[in-house]
């Protein structure tokens, strides 16, 4: 069945396409833009796209942009252009507080059903593979050299000699 002729909510339809993405390739973190739309354009067997998913891989899903009127909490944006599925703890915008973060089993092809079950295993990953894998959270203890040999407050009395 293509996703492009099914009755589902476009929202549910882009979430798949992503959780297809991140099975596929498990080593990558994010996904273009380009490849959304290339890999929903490939699970729609030839029909047309509908004229939605472009604007929901772009805004409508995603969770650290403010809501355009669409207010899921489905995606992330990692950098301009660049996408992944949203798991618990990630940062989003306060206006989506409470907003849908995956499709419900019943709203999409049984054939996809699968997907939600990965994702659940996928979501709850250790938080020392998420330190690992994001680049800012990487650096976490980075400098800690500068107060190897002074305790902090000594260290800033130092730094303040001088000032008046």
């Amino acid at each position: 069945m293509a996703l492009a002729s099914t009755k589902m909510k476009v929202a549910d339809e882009v979430w798949i396409v992503l959780a297809l993405l991140h099975r596929e390739h498990p080593k990558q973190l994010d996904f273009t833009i380009e490849q959304i739309m290339e890999r929903a354009a490939s699970e729609a067997n030839g029909e047309t796209l509908r004229p939605g998913v472009y604007v929901h891989i772009v805004q409508h899903c995603v969770a650290n942009r403010p809501p355009n009127p669409g207010r899921y909490r489905m995606l992330i944006e990692t950098t301009p252009g660049r996408r992944r599925l949203f798991r618990g703890g990630d940062v989003y915008d306060p206006a989506r507080e409470g907003a849908k973060t995956v499709p419900s089993r019943d709203d999409i092809p049984s054939e996809y059903a699968h997907l939600l079950d990965w994702y659940h295993g996928w979501s709850q990953d250790s938080v020392e593979d998420r330190i690992e894998n994001d680049p800012l959270l990487a650096l976490r203890g980075s400098g800690k050299e500068l107060w190897a040999d002074e305790h902090a407050d000594e260290y800033v009395r130092r730094l303040r000699e001088g000032w008046e």
